[in-house]
């Protein structure tokens, strides 16, 4: 047997990012001011974020350099291994080729420092000693929490308090890279405050994490917000992923036919198929994109693309997206990093292009083809990845099927090693599968802004 991995060496690494806004050729909708609904203007941004970084967000650049100081972190473990399944594949008898981004091999166990570590120089080149950000599933956070360890920056993280209490080992993480931890809902807020006073045991969710970071943002000095995911400047920061992984592909002599990834906010899908999209608007190639979501929260599949509020308060700029309405709050899947009523802008905007699709699946579905992977493969992958997993296996049953060679190239966007309760509980047929949540969508989208496109 050949060696499954595809490697590329240090010098390897991309210097510059891919800003996919360069090759959009319709104007994307903008972020509008919550209070005027006029396009925000980078003064709007600046109490959250630093300059540099908002300018990031709007610029039309195709190539953005990364820093040294960026390229000297994601060094320790970048460029990342592109890994064929070769015993998946003869697991499920395919003539489809299945190969795997191993973005796990992170120090925090995820995709998310790719961009945490950029984030993080932004702000110590702005002066910023301390920095604010939610997390859910606390992939996110932890990703942070080591970036602004390195840089010297306190970090305090509002996690989703289902998965504060799902997930204490990636608290753990946090405090050992020097963050601050709260669940969310909290009283440190007065959001945190007025959820908790309507419903005492509220589970919490990303809307209402993001609602009380951006509060302690802008009540507390030299702080700056951070987000890990949804922002044009996190998908950027991204494509590290992407830009890789056709090194990589070309290095074999591969063309991918389906390339798969979960969506949250959509950021390592992004990431991952964006310089792939490239090519795809410039005719070049026919490729499928796959986005996957948890049937309990489904985005891009059942979402309508409107004009929306990032989080729950309504503090944040209006986004166009898919959206489930910023006062959803989803079921208490294991998949925490999937529980966001919104997606990426533009993700969201190339979905309403019909350039990419989208699939959504029950906890148990998604954790049966986790186990199926770990069984053959020996990774565990977290819960929000396995749904990449079932996607990318249903394609390889399909292909099966219909007796064609495929080649299907998913983002393993993290490890499942601080899930394993979420195993115990699959393994012991324990894990709800929470019906799409119609009612409690519908009365949350009654909520929408109405803006006059």
């Amino acid at each position: 047997m050949s060696d499954n991995r595809i490697l590329l060496n240090k010098k390897e690494l991309p210097k510059q990012w891919y800003n996919i806004q360069a090759d959009i050729s319709k104007p994307i909708p903008p972020a509008l001011h919550p209070g005027t609904g006029k396009p925000a203007t980078a003064e709007d941004f600046a109490p959250i974020f630093p300059m540099s970084l908002i300018e990031q967000e709007v610029s039309k650049q195709r190539w953005i350099d990364i820093p040294e100081e960026v390229l000297d972190i994601l060094s320790i473990w970048r460029p990342t291994p592109l890994i064929r399944a070769r015993r998946l594949e003869e697991f499920l008898g395919t003539p489809a080729k299945i190969y795997f981004k191993d973005e796990s091999v992170s120090p925090a166990g995820s995709h998310k420092p790719n961009t945490a570590v950029a984030q993080a120089y932004y702000n110590k080149q702005a002066g910023i000693t301390r920095i604010t950000t939610e997390t859910g599933a606390g992939q996110w956070g932890s990703a942070l929490a080591f970036a602004t360890n390195f840089f010297g920056i306190e970090c305090v993280v509002y996690m989703v308090k289902i998965s504060y209490e799902q997930k204490p080992y990636r608290r753990s993480m946090m405090h050992v890279w020097k963050a601050t931890v709260y669940p969310s809902p909290s009283q440190r807020t007065n959001a945190g405050r007025m959820i908790l006073a309507k419903d005492p045991d509220c589970p919490g969710s990303l809307g209402m994490a993001i609602s009380e970071a951006i509060e302690d943002t802008v009540t507390s000095k030299n702080t700056k917000y951070s987000l890990g995911s949804v922002l044009n400047h996190v998908l950027m920061h991204q494509t590290v992923v992407g830009l890789e992984t056709k090194k990589q592909l070309q290095s074999i002599g591969e063309t991918p036919d389906i390339m798969i990834g979960c969506c949250g906010g959509g950021s390592n899908f992004a990431g991952f198929i964006f310089p792939f999209v490239f090519d795809k608007m410039n005719e070049k190639g026919k490729i499928r994109f796959i986005g996957t979501e948890p049937e309990a929260c489904p985005t891009l599949t059942k979402g309508p693309y409107r004009y929306d509020f990032g989080d729950t308060a309504m503090t944040t700029p209006l986004l166009k997206m898919h959206t489930l309405g910023h006062s959803f709050v989803p079921p208490g899947i294991h998949a925490g990093g999937l529980r966001y009523h919104g997606m990426a802008p533009l993700l969201s905007f190339i979905k309403n292009e019909n350039m990419i699709e989208a699939v959504s699946f029950h906890q148990n579905a998604a954790f049966e083809a986790a186990v199926t992977f770990a069984r053959t493969e020996g990774r565990i992958p977290a819960p929000e990845t396995s749904h990449a997993i079932r996607a990318a296996i249903n394609e390889a049953l399909k292909a099966k099927e219909d007796g064609q060679e495929k080649t299907i190239v998913f983002n393993y966007s993290g490890h499942g090693f601080f899930d394993l309760s979420s195993y115990d509980k699959y393994l012991a047929h324990g894990l709800t599968d929470f019906e799409y949540p119609k009612e409690k969508i519908e009365e949350s989208l009654k909520e929408l802004p109405d803006i006059k496109e």
